[in-house]
Formats: structure tokens, sequence, C-alpha cells
């Protein structure tokens, strides 16, 4: 079984690879994707010899689907079965995909009308200190409603009007992917994981929102309070001022036509994944149709070039496709572990290593900052099956502090959430610039949060 154990070993060296991708000078993207292929190669090399050391905890339901399988030798069945969840698993990680693609298209399209100039105009703090606080409360809040991905897309898009200085910006994102990832822990629909326990049926959302918005904002507050310290002293904020030819040549009505649809798109999102279960996905790609239409009615015949650069699809052009493929290689990695037990296996081993499920839920929250939390929480879901009453009820202590821990586990290094790789790529934080400044200080809201939810709970 030597290549059994060499696939977690591949994994957490291509994520070290990935941390460290300002020292090997190789594309965290191109890392992910090499990761993906071997991990998946060499499963499929020695699909026998796993099928037969390790099988699929389901197959007997898998065979009774398809009964002609039965007859099939050993080999073939573990192909078939390689296949069937290979296909699955890209499945599910095209929906984020497809979801990231389509949100970093809108803000693109809302960004070049001018749209995120309205919201920056109406915060009118020049001091640093004071603009940091203003933006991580408006992320926190906001990450509630509309989930920490769409608001860290939103709210970079703002610090960039905000804050034109990149040395000075670099510490407004990271604060702003903590505050989104505190804000969307005590929120139903605040992050995948949360909405897997919440559409799972393992805890309500009134529960969850009265029970976790106390220990989440404490979350923020120490590394927000830590934080202050960091900015320079004695210095006022310069905005961007000067509009683009393009903000220039749109009347206003336009501007904020399409930053409302925008911004509807997104506030959407779980409105009607609640109400009709449609994907995440499907609504940003509505929203995306919607202002593809609009822009296409208004700039098909215009003479000027700069305002043809307006149409979306131009705007796939600028689109960052190597963090599309970055997410791809480490979900899809993420997918062959699952597939393989390898996540089952460091379950069982956390529960009979660990008497408390407390403990159980704080461990899985500091694995979640180098480890997927969406394959995490799934997979501890999968182990715990919901009980009616006892340690493992709806609403219990477990899954309530799970949905914490998760989510805001994930702000301890920057590729531990969604939001932090997003704004990773949006404005090339470093690995280390991230891990020397405010990992430590997030540790220290990760306890103080956890504290304070011992306290109440």
């Amino acid at each position: 079984m030597f290549f059994y154990y060499l696939m977690p070993i591949i994994f957490l060296l291509g994520i070290l690879a990935i941390a460290f991708e300002d020292v090997i000078k190789v594309n965290k993207a191109a890392t992910a994707i090499g990761m993906l292929l071997l991990l998946w190669v060499i499963f499929l090399l020695n699909a026998e010899e796993f099928f037969i050391a390790n099988p699929p905890k389901h197959i007997q339901e898998f065979l009774a689907m398809f009964p002609s399988l039965q007859e099939m030798s050993t080999l073939e069945l573990a192909y078939e079965f390689i296949e069937l969840k290979l296909i699955h698993g890209l499945g599910d990680v095209a929906t984020t995909l497809f979801f990231v693609l389509g949100s970093m298209a809108i803000i693109d399209i809302v960004d070049s009308h001018g749209g995120f100039g309205v919201i920056a105009q109406a915060i009118t703090t020049r001091a640093p200190q004071k603009m940091l606080w203003v933006l991580a409360f408006t992320t926190f809040f906001m990450s509630i409603l509309l989930g920490n991905l769409a608001t860290v897309i939103v709210m970079i898009a703002i610090a960039r009007k905000l804050i034109p200085e990149r040395t000075h910006r670099l510490i407004f994102s990271s604060m702003i992917i903590i505050a989104a990832n505190a804000g969307g822990s005590c929120s139903p629909i605040g992050d995948v994981t949360t909405l897997l326990l919440w559409t799972g049926g393992n805890i309500s959302a009134v529960h969850q929102i009265g029970t976790l918005f106390l220990p989440s904002m404490v979350m923020m507050l120490v590394p927000l309070t830590i934080t202050t310290w960091l900015l320079p002293k004695g210095i006022l904020l310069q905005p961007t001022q000067v509009a683009t030819t393009e903000e220039r040549n749109i009347s206003p009505r336009m501007r904020k036509t399409v930053l409302w649809v925008g911004l509807c798109s997104l506030a959407l999102v779980p409105v009607l994944q609640t109400l009709i279960q449609l994907p995440p996905f499907m609504t940003v790609l509505l929203g995306l149709v919607v202002l593809w239409f609009i822009t296409d009615r208004r700039y098909a015949e215009a003479e000027d070039e700069s305002l043809q650069e307006l149409r979306v699809h131009r705007v796939f052009a600028r689109v960052d496709i190597s963090t599309v493929f970055f997410f791809l290689g480490i979900l899809m990695s993420v997918q062959a572990l699952i597939v393989t037990g390898q996540l089952e296996i460091m379950a069982n081993f956390l529960s009979e290593t660990f008497a408390q499920n407390n403990t159980i839920a704080f461990i899985l929250g500091i694995c979640s900052s180098f480890l997927d939390n969406v394959a995490l929480v799934s997979a501890t879901m999968g182990m715990y099956p919901i009980e009616a009453v006892g340690e493992f009820a709806v609403n219990s202590s477990f899954w309530t502090f799970l949905a914490y821990c998760a989510v805001t586990g994930g702000s301890l290094l920057i590729i531990g959430s969604a939001a932090g790789v997003t704004v990773m790529g949006m404005e090339k934080i470093s690995f280390g610039y991230y891990l020397k400044r405010f990992t430590l200080p997030i540790l220290l809201g990760y306890l103080a949060g956890a504290g304070v939810y011992l306290l109440i709970a």
C-alpha cells in the first residue's frame, strides 16, 4: 500500500509548494493542476490495489444501481467506479468554478462602469485607522447577507477605489478576508460549509445566527484591533478621483443600473437557493446574462472603442483564468483524497484520539487553514449521522461549533478559504506576507471567539 500512503504526502508537498510560490518561482495554479494530475494518475494506475484494500463504503449501493457491473472483474469494476467518481467530483467542482468565473465577470463589468465608485464616494473618512474599521464592519455584515466569497470580490473592488497605494491596500485586503470569513461563519448562507450544514439539517438558521454572532464578532475584533497598529501613522488616504475614459462616457443612470443589477445578482444567490433550490452558479449566470443583454444593447453600435471594451464578451479576456485553474487543481485533488478514503481515515483518527467532540471541531478548524473546509465538513457529516437526541442532534454544540471553526479557521492561512484564495489572486498577496503579519493575530482571534462560544453555549 505504498502508493496509498504516498497520496496524502504528495498533497501536503503540493500545499507547501503553493505556500512558497514566491520561493520556488512556480505559479500556484501550475502546482495545483500538477498535483491533481499526479494524484488521479496514481489512483488509476493502482486502481485494483486501492479497491481491494479500501473498498468504497457504498459499493453495494453502487452495484445495485448498475447490476451489469456485477459480472465485471475487480479491476474493471474499479475503473468504472473511479470514472463515475471523477465525473461526479468534476461536476461538483464545476459549480464552484462557474460561480467564481461568473462573479469575477460581474464584478469586472460593474467596476469598469464605475459602479463601485458610487459606494466608495459614500465613505468619506480618509484616516486609515477609521477606514479599516469601516471596511471591516461593512465586510462582516455584507458577508452575512451575500456570503464571504461574493463579499470579498465586491469589497476588494471598493478598496481599490479608496486605497490606490498597493502597499497600504494589502493590509486592508487581508483584513477583508478575516472579516468576510468571520461574518460568513454565523450565517447559513455565509460560506459553502455553513450552507451544507444548514441544508443538511444539522443546524437551523435562527440558532446559528443567534449563537455564533457574538463569537464571530469577537473573532474579527481581535485581529482588527491588532491590525490597526500596523497602519502607517500621520497619513491620509487619497482615493482615486480621476474618472476613466469609459466612466466619463457612461451616464449616471447606466452606471447605477449596472451596479444594482450586479449586486442583486449576488444577493439573490441565497434567496433563490432557499426558495427554489436554484444552484448558486446558475443565479450568478442569470445576472451575467442580464448584464450581457443590457451592455450589448447599449454599446453594440457605439463607435468609441473604449465603450466596446465594456461589453461582456470583452470582459472574459480580462478575467484571471489562472485563479480558476487553481481552484480546479485544489478541489479535484481533495476529491481524490475523498474517493480513496484518506479524509475518512483522518476523521476516524480524530474520533479515537479526542474524547470531546468540541475538540474535534476545533482541530478541524485548524486543519481547514490548509485543507479544503468543504471536504472536511462533508466528511464529518458523513462520519456522524444526525441523531434525534445526543451529541450529534440538530443544533447540538458540535455542529454549531463546527460551523464557527470550519469557516474562521480558514483565515489562519491565505490559502485556507475560497475568500482568501480569491483575494490572493486579485491582489497578488504572497503566502509569506499574510503568514508573517496576520496568522498570529488571527489565531488569537480564533481562540478568543472559541472561548466566547464555549462560555455562552
